[in-house]
């Protein structure tokens, strides 16, 4: 690793794109560092000598996109947001910014969150575990729970929400442009103001 962060960050974040863009196609057991060293334009061998192996290689690249994640979140969530689906949309936000950034990312994090290849499964469960309890806090604590109508399973909800984002996020692997993601991120908010509408007691809309 120390070989390849001494790299020009021109350089790294070339190499880097070209691992995440064969990844997130094909999955971790198909990518092929043949596949990676010839998009990223250097010979094969070079991806073992920076980074031991496509193990080591695609760890690194979980470890950095969900910490530019969470990094990201850290910086601009606002705690003192207690309505829950303002708390989604703040999030939803947060994420789509990061990957306006670099849309090679979604490709990778979509593909990480199904992957079940043995060699890699039991350190991804580790990240995304970690994921989802860092999301549970930043949506629950503090949540307005008093405004949804009477009977309504929070946990649930979150739940049909996830399926939604699912969807989402599917659609986003697909290569779109800027442009395209803000329309998509638009009609994602406008399903959140629909159940908004349909779970909160009327007082709160």
């Amino acid at each position: 690793m120390d070989m390849f962060l001494s790299l020009r960050a021109e350089k790294q974040k070339h190499i880097i794109d070209a691992a995440l863009n064969v990844f997130g196609k094909n999955g971790y057991k198909k990518a092929s560092v043949a596949d990676i060293a010839e998009k990223a334009g250097i010979a094969k061998g070079m991806i073992n000598y920076y980074f031991g192996s496509k193990k080591n290689l695609y760890l690194y690249l979980a470890d950095i996109c969900f910490k530019k994640m969470s990094d990201e979140i850290e910086k601009q969530f606002d705690a003192g947001v207690t309505d829950f689906f303002d708390k989604m949309k703040m999030s939803i936000n947060i994420k789509v910014n990061v990957i306006k950034e670099n849309t090679s990312i979604i490709a990778f994090l979509s593909s990480v969150y199904i992957e079940k290849d043995g060699e890699v499964a039991d350190e991804i469960s580790v990240y995304l575990t970690e994921a989802m309890k860092y999301r549970e806090q930043m949506l629950y604590n503090g949540v307005d729970e008093f405004k949804f109508r009477e009977g309504v399973d929070l946990k649930l909800l979150d739940k049909f929400l996830l399926w939604a984002a699912d969807g989402f996020t599917n659609n986003l692997k697909n290569g779109l442009e800027v442009n395209e993601i803000e329309e998509m991120t638009k009609d994602l908010f406008a399903f959140l103001d629909l159940m908004k509408k349909s779970f909160y007691m009327d007082i709160y809309l």
